[in-house]
Parts: C-alpha cells; sequence; structure tokens
C-alpha cells in the first residue's frame, strides 16, 4: 500500500480539509430538533389505546368515576418521574440505544445482551401488531358491517411497515416531519374530544354533572382492583421512553431532552384527564365498559354527522406510533451492533443519506415475519412483564452510576430518591401479574430470556468468528451502500 507521503497527499492544516473531512465523517447527524423531539414523544405514547379502549381503568375501579381519574393522574406521574430518570442518562450518555447504551454503561454486556435479545422479539411484534391494527381500521369503512379479509390486512399492514421501514432508513429529516404532521392530527382529534366534553359539561346536563359531583360514591376497589386498573393506566402511557432512542441525534441534548420530556409528558396527562372527562360526560361508566371503541360511541351521540372523523382519526393515530416504534427500533438495532451485540453490517450507515438503513432493514424484516403468522403476536402479551425488568434496570443503571461516575457531567441531574422510587415500582410490576395469574407462558418468557447466555457465550463472550460472514458482510456493503460509522466517506452526509 502506498503511503500517504508516497502518494502526495501529506497531512494538511488547511482548516478547509479540517472542515471537509469532518462533514465527510460517517456519523448520524443531529437532525431532531425540540418540537421533533415532543412530537416524537407524544406521537409514541398517544397510540389507538386512548380512543378505542379506555374501559380497563375503569372496570378495575368498579366504575368509581373518582379513583378511575385517580389512577389515571398516577400513571402519569409514574411515567413522568420514568421519563426525568431517562432525562439524566439521555443527557449524560446521549447515544443511540435507550436503555440498552445505559444499562451497558450501569451494570455491564450481558443485561444489555439480555435486553437485546428480548427486544429484538418483542418489539417487532409490537410494531407488527400496529400495522395489523391500522389496516383494521383503514379497511373497515369500505366493508361497513362485514369483515374486511385477512389476507388484504395482511397486505396493507406489510405495505405500511416497509413504506415507514424505507422511510425511516432514507431520512432522518422526512421521518421527523411525518410524525409531526400525525401528531398534530391525532392531538387535533383528541381535542375535538376534549373540548367537546368540556362545552357539554358547562352546558349543565344534570346527569352528567352527577358523574363528577359523587365521583366517589361507587363502591371503592380493593388493592388487587386498583392494581390492575394501575397496570392497564400505565400501558396507555407506554412509550415516554423514546426519546433516549435519538439522544445522539438531537440537537444541543443537554437542553432539549429534559425540555421535551418535561413538555411532552406533562401534555399527555392533561389530554388525557380531558378526554376520559369528556367520555364520562357523554356516556354513563357502563356505557363505557360496555363499548368496544368508546371514542366512536362517543361521536355517535355529540357529532352523528361526521362520527367518520374517529375511525380515521385512530389509523391515523396508529400511523403516527408506529412510524415512531420503527424509527427507535432502529436506533436499538444499530447501537447492539455498534457494540457487537448484533452483526457489524447493522451498524453501517447509507453514504448518502448517513441514516441507518441497514438496522431499519433489520428490524423491518422481523416485524414483517411476525405479520404473516399473527398469532405469534399473542405470544408477547407474555413479555409485558419484561419491559417493566428492563426500565427497573435501566434506573438501577442510573443509581449505579451516581455513586461509580460521581464526575460524570450530568448536564441534568434527577432527585435522586425518584430512581429508587421508579426501581421498586418496576420489580412489583414484574412480579404482580406473574403472583397474582401464574401461567406456564411465563415460564417460557423466562426462558427465552435465558436463552440468550446460549448465543452471548460462544460469539460475544468468547468471540467466536466465522471468516464466511466477513464475505457476505462485504457484499451486502457494496448492494446497499453502507460504510461503517465514523470511518471516511467520500461524499456528503446531508
Amino acid at each position: 500500500k502506498k503511503t500517504e507521503k508516497q502518494m502526495g497527499k501529506g497531512k494538511s492544516d488547511d482548516p478547509k480539509d479540517v472542515k471537509r473531512k469532518e462533514k465527510a465523517k460517517m456519523q448520524l447527524k443531529r437532525n431532531i430538533g425540540y418540537f421533533d423531539g415532543v412530537s416524537f414523544i407524544i406521537g409514541t405514547i398517544v397510540g389507538a389505546g386512548i380512543f378505542v379502549s379506555p374501559t380497563g381503568v375503569l372496570r378495575h375501579s368498579s366504575l368509581n368515576v373518582g379513583v378511575a381519574l385517580m389512577i389515571w393522574t398516577a400513571s402519569g406521574l409514574v411515567s413522568l418521574m420514568g421519563a426525568l430518570c431517562y432525562a439524566e442518562l439521555g443527557t449524560a450518555l446521549p447515544f443511540s440505544g435507550g436503555e440498552y447504551s445505559h444499562i451497558k454503561r450501569g451494570l455491564g454486556s450481558l443485561p444489555a445482551f439480555v435486553f437485546i435479545w428480548t427486544s429484538t422479539f418483542t418489539k417487532p411484534a409490537s410494531n407488527a401488531a400496529r400495522a395489523l391494527l391500522f389496516a383494521e381500521y383503514a379497511t373497515q369503512p369500505f366493508y361497513g358491517v362485514c369483515p374486511a379479509p385477512e389476507a388484504l390486512k395482511k397486505c396493507l399492514a406489510l405495505a405500511v411497515l416497509w413504506s415507514l421501514g424505507i422511510l425511516n432508513g432514507r431520512s432522518v429529516k422526512m421521518a421527523a416531519w411525518v410524525q409531526t404532521v400525525f401528531t398534530l392530527l391525532k392531538m387535533m382529534a383528541l381535542s375535538v374530544i376534549a373540548v367537546g366534553g368540556i362545552v357539554l359539561l358547562i352546558g349543565g346536563r344534570k346527569e352528567s354533572l352527577a358523574r363528577f359531583e359523587d365521583a366517589f360514591s361507587s363502591e371503592i376497589p380493593n388493592a388487587s382492583q386498583v392494581a390492575e386498573a394501575f397496570f392497564q393506566g400505565l400501558y396507555a402511557y407506554g412509550g415516554w421512553w423514546s426519546l433516549n432512542y435519538m439522544a445522539e441525534e438531537m440537537k444541543n441534548p443537554s437542553r432539549n431532552i429534559p425540555l421535551t420530556v418535561m413538555t411532552a409528558v406533562p401534555a399527555v396527562i392533561v389530554f388525557y384527564l380531558l378526554v376520559n372527562i369528556s367520555y364520562l360526560t357523554v356516556l354513563t361508566p357502563k356505557e363505557i365498559v360496555s363499548s368496544v371503541a368508546v371514542a366512536v360511541t362517543w361521536a355517535d351521540r355529540v357529532i352523528p354527522s361526521v362520527a367518520w372523523i374517529i375511525p380515521l382519526s385512530v389509523a391515523v393515530s396508529i400511523f403516527g406510533a408506529l412510524n415512531s416504534s420503527m424509527f427507535t427500533l432502529g436506533r436499538l438495532s444499530y447501537a447492539g451492533s455498534q457494540s457487537g451485540h448484533l452483526p457489524v453490517l447493522i451498524s453501517m450507515l447509507n453514504v448518502h443519506s448517513c441514516t441507518p438503513a441497514p438496522a431499519m432493514i433489520f428490524s423491518t424484516t422481523i416485524a414483517s415475519i411476525f405479520i404473516i403468522p399473527s398469532d405469534l403476536i399473542t405470544l408477547t402479551n407474555y413479555f409485558g412483564f419484561s419491559a417493566w425488568l428492563m426500565i427497573g434496570l435501566t434506573c438501577a443503571s442510573l443509581i449505579v452510576l451516581r455513586y461509580r461516575e460521581p464526575h460524570l457531567h450530568r448536564p441534568y441531574k434527577v432527585f435522586l430518591p425518584v430512581p429508587f422510587v421508579m426501581v421498586a415500582m418496576s420489580f412489583f410490576l414484574v412480579l404482580a401479574p406473574i403472583v397474582w395469574s401464574p401461567n406456564l407462558q411465563y415460564v417460557y418468557a423466562f426462558l427465552f430470556m435465558l436463552g440468550s447466555l446460549i448465543v452471548y457465550l460462544p460469539f460475544i463472550h468468547f468471540k467466536l468468528h466465522f471468516a464466511f460472514l466477513d464475505k457476505i458482510t462485504c457484499h451486502l456493503q457494496l448492494l446497499l451502500e453502507v460504510c461503517p460509522a465514523d470511518g471516511a466517506a467520500e461524499g456528503k452526509c446531508e
């Protein structure tokens, strides 16, 4: 090989050359601003749940309106505490990968690998479920009371998955723009429900006012029922952790991450409370619990002439949540590959757009596999405890890093008792469903998580490697036009 001196390319101190090399460096670009971050968090949290069936909280609250509203508030506050813990980690360690990166830094390689092993199964399955639900709502208006063909729904779900996968693999700016648009649309729909309820409540319907004046008059649920209702509320707020997956691409992360969290999560809490109050203004608790789609029933009562807006809003909401979920899953795969926990190809970036295109292809392909035999998605219900297990480990990582790396630069620091509360809460939420309703499927879920050791020990710990994989990687690298992150690139990354 010729040296740089022989080629006449000696080291240059020209500032223009230095700047050009910096621009040519292959790395994720900081294209996500404050409003984009708010859109991603709100768009991830607000899915179909608040439109379709906010019945679980009310049912497990024994139809007690006051208790149900308190549980909605408490679930939101727990989510906010968790988001503030993640904000500290995201500002101190602004890397792609979210919980994976923080668990690896705080607790080590093995717990991080268990996380990415489990997530590689559960998160694509969740995306597949969202895509199928979107297809359900998008096709149903064309078939009236008849069910839409399963083949049509699966084809539409696959088309949506790959459309969003390609979008997120080609342009971060375009994906952020789509997320902002769909978040605004779903918040407009929620605003229609919230404002409609407030207007009716101010109108002074006696039966509606009575529900709130005697909010605690119904039977008070027992501790087990309150816990079940709390589970339902926390599920509706799921997604507050999404911002940390894009920390590496946030503009000014030390400022924007905590500011985004403190804007988005409280906004969702307020909207959820207003929407539930609106439902209770129009419908009785029994009607809400018996309704398959509460928002649709509400629209039929309040705005019957344009009630079709609500099913459309549900589809829009699912689409936005799916877009943000696919974005974050691609970053998780990218971060896992960078650490050597997934094939090296997945950590490469497209030479034209500097996006993790192979990671998006990888995660979208797995989600597509789940759609074909959609019964597999039901298996992921038994992995619900794993999400809170990983949240607990992430908050434990924060505590460990506080004591092990006290001098780590932390632009934002959460009140230290908060992560301790989150750790205790997480392990309660992991154990409660297993203790209250033991099921053999939970054993299978634990065995699957432990199965990660079969892969970890030979391939990660002992670094077993097959030479033929290098040739496959090389061919795919040329085909996809990707190169390793932080490597030199000939073209400018935009």
